[in-house]
């Protein structure tokens, strides 16, 4: 006759919210996600704030924005929210393919497209912020 009484199993420990183990890249691209996440907060609540509510978004338009990248500032301000927004984004879109695309060949064909639209992305968002010249009539 068995016994009804078993040992009980160990479950294991909670995540919390932390890679366990893998590659360094892993945790810095886990760290990045922390840093460049509060940093996104203070930059996109700060341009909501300057764009559509301190000014009426009827007013914004190119001249407002010419006038507004005639400051080394400001373009830097908008240069940084599009490069953290945008590898923000692409760090987490990285990280749903991991866990969803399961064949090698297709998540490698996905990371290859996601790192190509990213860096795409980057290249002309780059050149419009720090190559453009305002035409501002007075």
């Amino acid at each position: 006759m068995s016994s009804l009484i078993t040992e009980p199993t160990r479950l294991p420990a909670p995540r919390r919210g932390r890679p366990d183990g893998g590659s360094s890249f892993e945790l810095y691209a886990w760290l990045f996600m922390r840093v460049s996440g509060v940093f996104l907060l203070f930059l996109v609540f700060g341009h909501v704030l300057i764009v559509h509510v301190i000014n009426d978004i009827s007013m914004v338009n190119y001249i407002f924005v010419a006038h507004r990248w005639e400051s080394p500032f400001w373009r830097t301000y908008d240069w940084l929210m599009l490069v953290l927004a945008l590898t923000h984004g692409a760090n987490g879109l990285k990280t749903v393919i991991d866990d969803y695309v399961h064949r090698p060949v297709y998540r490698v064909l996905s990371l290859a497209a996601l790192a190509s639209f990213a860096l795409i992305f980057l290249i002309v968002g780059s050149l419009v912020i720090l190559t453009f010249e305002p035409v501002v009539s007075s």
